[in-house]
């Protein structure tokens, strides 16, 4: 299947209030958001052409420009429209929805009180962030040399764009190394995430997970643990360190990319893909897709 650059692609992107054809919807190479990480972002899911928890993402996203201190020219309201616009525009029933936030070129310095603050709604066909057959299995992680950064040190609690660049330099040495993705420790040598999902441990029976004190809190991880709970499962969220990870029955990721998927394999340490993971992989499925059959 050929993979289309997505700096090629056709179609319509919402861009400051107005669709603009896809190719043009284009930036200085000079603004703010690229030289100096003054960019916030959100990543939403489509199932059968509802977004699942708009309002939510809505809501971190502007919680995130606030602690950058950015001031965003639409309010809420606007933004869920352009969501909502742009899907049925795209014709998207089963995808992905990237809305941006970034300061423009009109300063390049590190101060940009003056810069404008330019906001882009995008959105495309995406099934599935992994393929079948790993999910199937579990997919493979490698300890990270970097380390999740403490919160007095940066803003861990927005989706900035700034806060990625370790986390696509940890991918990358995995993906070199053979494994599908990394697991992220803290500034304390805690079990934190992987390179942009949230991690849970199912040990004796109950679900283990770290406290997001300096990673993002996700939506789908919220989401998950309402699941968890209603079905009668215990959910432990605390402080998780590495050689606790041998204990550990099953092992998944959340989030709104990943959906549940499940952990084979942490560096030469094996598990399966057990009933916990499974069950809590399938009631996630319904919930956030009408249509959806379990099939597997």
């Amino acid at each position: 299947m050929e993979i289309i650059p997505f700096d090629k692609r056709i179609g319509f992107i919402w861009y400051n209030g107005e669709f603009v054809e896809w190719q043009n919807a284009t930036t200085h190479v000079l603004n703010h958001g690229l030289h100096y990480g003054s960019c916030v972002f959100e990543g939403l899911r489509v199932y059968g052409e509802k977004i699942y928890k708009l309002e939510k993402h809505t809501d971190r996203l502007f919680f995130s420009a606030q602690r950058m201190g950015i001031d965003v020219p639409y309010s809420k309201d606007e933004i869920n429209r352009a969501h909502e616009e742009t899907i049925k525009k795209m014709n998207i029933k089963y995808g992905y929805v990237r809305p941006v936030i970034w300061r423009g070129s009109e300063m390049m310095a590190i101060s940009a009180q003056k810069n404008k603050i330019n906001v882009a709604v995008a959105t495309w066909e995406w099934p599935s962030y992994f393929t079948k057959e790993d999910r199937l299995k579990g997919i493979s992680l490698q300890t990270a040399v970097w380390k999740r950064p403490p919160p007095d040190c940066i803003p861990t609690d927005t989706k900035a764009a700034g806060l990625y660049m370790i986390c696509t330099l940890s991918k990358h040495e995995a993906e070199k190394n053979g494994y599908t993705d990394a697991l992220m420790l803290d500034y304390k040598g805690r079990v934190s995430e992987s390179t942009g999902s949230n991690i849970f441990l199912v040990i004796n029976g109950e679900i283990h997970t770290p406290v997001p004190d300096c990673f993002l809190n996700g939506i789908t991880r919220q989401a998950v643990i309402e699941i968890a709970k209603n079905e009668g499962i215990n959910v432990i969220e605390r402080d998780i360190y590495p050689d606790e990870i041998s204990k550990a029955e099953e092992i998944f990721l959340t989030g709104s990319a990943v959906e549940v998927t499940p952990v084979g394999k942490i560096d030469n340490q094996n598990f399966k893909v057990g009933d916990i993971t499974t069950k809590i992989s399938s009631l996630y499925m319904k919930e956030v897709d009408p249509n959806y059959e379990d099939n597997d």
